[in-house]
């Protein structure tokens, strides 16, 4: 199955670079799945800025990148920002930089890399543009200049990133993306990949930096965008996704930071593949106004949009009619499941998956008849293997009467969000109209539903607040279930 559409977010194809192999270099990358290009002139001299606004004029898919690098931080002059500025104000242009601070090389004297990004920080927000940052051996006085200048609106990327697993978490927690490059397929780069794993997909963009770093296998070759390929693929790895789900991730973040996010509206999907499982969202509805929740951030994982209207979910048909599309496209909302439904001739069953899984934004048992007639289908109908409900243990609570069996009968496994230690944490972490009775009336789901299913799960996020040993101590010991500790914003 290829890959959805790729962003590589940085690379250097200008002439000077490749000579008169640009319009090659940039067709083998759509040829590989590369669907835009952000091309970066710094690094060449102020005039590099030029040559590469020229190459995204001259492709619909390619966008230019505009700024000072810190290598050439000496070379400005009086003239330099106003330069920029009109650059900037170019359609093709999309964010400032590569700016920043390299300690490396010391191209150009410390004091005066410190003061041209501090100015190039400032532009960017006068002139409303998102920032791409070039840090190397400067992780302190990076840090600190940010924090000097404040949140940016527009956001800053930390471009070819490569610094330790510390400096990794300092970054996000200020809320920046980390852009990836071919580095992280190389053997010794351990601390990048843990870097990569404790970060958020969501805060993570892949580049190529070409013509440098090319990833394994190509490394020792002259790099070129379509090789970020492998960058996606080396990203799967590490988190634990597959390709095509860091593919439409990564380069749904790439399009909103740079601005090119379609503006019309988005249909929330009701199927949708991660790794080898189908995901089925049949309700943003909830039980539960989670503190931890990102539906109040976004309604998006793994770059799929979940948000469904109250007034128009869908139908048991839909839903599996939407899986259905789901195993040849990735995702499917409730346009493409009617389509399917008027002429579903060559769309496969469900066998192709490890597991069926009922999730979403929403609580699955809010709709409890449609999801009980869904999973009992999948099976009987189209031979899902097993299938699995995550819930948060309120249903019997609410529906008045237990109601495990009748998922004991349809679902192979169930994963129930415990999410606290006691009533009163979950009742502030996890507040809903039951109050303080939520929290005993999810354990004695969790004690049922070991009973009767063969496969049970508590799990509880790392919020403040939220003792994860303690948690793990009644799932395990008290109520008979597997526990699961989940990270703080990753999702997944």
């Amino acid at each position: 199955m290829s890959l959805p559409e790729l962003f590589d977010t940085h690379c250097h194809v200008v002439p000077r670079v490749y000579g008169e192999e640009v319009d090659a270099v940039i067709a083998r990358a759509r040829e590989a799945g590369v669907r835009h290009l952000c091309i970066v002139g710094a690094g060449y001299g102020v005039a590099g800025n030029a040559e590469a606004l020229r190459v995204a004029e001259e492709h619909a898919d390619a966008w230019a990148i505009v700024g000072v690098h810190p290598h050439d931080a000496a070379e400005v002059g009086p003239g330099t920002w106003g330069e920029i500025a009109a650059h900037a104000a170019h359609p093709k242009v999309v964010a400032l930089g590569e700016m920043g601070l390299d300690y490396h090389y010391d191209r150009s004297p410390r004091d005066v890399q410190l003061r041209v990004f501090r100015e190039q920080l400032s532009l960017a927000r006068d002139l409303d543009l998102p920032v791409v940052v070039h840090t190397r051996e400067a992780d302190d006085d990076t840090l600190a200049l940010l924090d000097e200048a404040g949140p940016y609106p527009r956001g800053v990327l930390i471009h070819c990133f490569s610094g330790t697993p510390e400096f990794a978490r300092a970054l996000v927690s200020r809320g920046a993306l980390l852009s990836i490059p071919g580095i992280v397929t190389f053997r010794n780069a351990e601390g990048l990949r843990q870097g990569v794993l404790d970060t958020p997909l969501e805060q993570l963009l892949l580049e190529t930096d070409s013509p440098f770093l090319a990833p394994v296998p190509h490394r020792g070759r002259r790099n070129e965008p379509a090789f970020v390929v492998e960058v996606a693929a080396a990203v799967a790895a590490v988190k634990g996704f597959a390709p095509a789900d860091v593919a439409r991730a990564t380069t749904l973040t790439a399009r909103r930071f740079f601005g090119l996010e379609d503006p019309g509206e988005r249909e929330g999907q009701v199927a949708y593949r991660i790794r080898r499982s189908l995901y089925l969202n049949v309700t943003s509805r909830c039980t539960l106004a989670c503190t931890f929740c990102p539906k109040f951030r976004t309604y998006e994982v793994t770059g799929v949009y979940l948000k469904l209207p109250s007034t128009a979910e869908p139908t048991a048909d839909e839903v599996l009619a939407a899986a259905r599309v789901a195993a040849v496209r990735d995702t499917a909302g409730r346009s493409e499941a009617r389509a399917a439904l008027a002429d579903p001739s060559g769309l496969p069953d469900l066998s192709g998956f490890d597991e069926v899984v009922f999730v979403g934004y929403g609580e699955p048992t809010r709709r409890l008849d449609l999801v009980l007639e869904v999973a009992r289908r999948a099976k009987e109908e189209l031979g899902a293997k097993r299938t699995r409900l995550d819930t948060d243990g309120l249903a019997s609570l609410r529906e008045g009467r237990d109601v495990t069996p009748e998922i004991a009968a349809v679902f192979d496994a169930v994963s129930v969000s415990l999410n606290a230690q006691d009533a009163v944490t979950y009742a502030r972490v996890c507040p809903n109209r039951y109050g303080e009775a939520a929290w005993p009336a999810v354990k004695a789901f969790i004690a049922a539903a070991v009973g009767v299913i063969p496969w049970v799960q508590a799990t509880a996020v790392g919020v403040p607040g939220v003792d994860p040993e303690a948690c793990r101590a009644i799932a395990d010991g008290e109520l008979g279930a597997r526990f699961r500790f989940r990270p703080f914003q990753h999702l997944g």
